[in-house]
């Protein structure tokens, strides 16, 4: 059986770009698909956390230490520049392979550079009472 895993995201990128006339894509910093584990034209999913939009695109490059974030096309409508969001990738495995699989998460500050990145996420507790 396949099941599909989350494969790597970038957590809370600043949108620095919406370019409606350009390819439909997402233009990211090359050093920050690299880290996330991306590749140029894979699918990603968007999760708009300011306004709540998730729409799928596609991974183009941009410049290398730019922390370009932009959206392009189709998907410039979906965004403001300043919205932070979630780019997520997604994998095909195995239940064996996912046994052992770890995802490159990596998490940005406002300026898309890199605050941290791991390979886990923490066991969510409930509110203090």
């Amino acid at each position: 059986m396949q099941i599909e895993m989350l494969k790597g995201k970038l957590h809370m990128a600043a949108v620095t770009q919406a370019e409606l006339w350009y390819d439909g894509s997402c233009a990211i910093d090359e050093d920050l698909v690299e880290l996330a584990g991306l590749r140029e034209f894979e699918k990603i999913d968007i999760y708009n956390v300011s306004n709540g939009e998730r729409f799928h695109t596609y991974v183009i490059l941009a410049e290398r230490g730019s922390g370009i974030i932009s959206m392009n096309g189709a998907a410039a409508r979906r965004v403001q520049v300043g919205d932070r969001v979630i780019i997520a990738a997604y994998a095909q495995m195995s239940e064996a392979e996912a046994d052992s699989f770890k995802p490159k998460l990596v998490y940005l500050n406002e300026k898309n550079r890199v605050e941290r990145s791991t390979n886990t996420i923490p066991v969510q507790m409930p509110e203090p009472a």
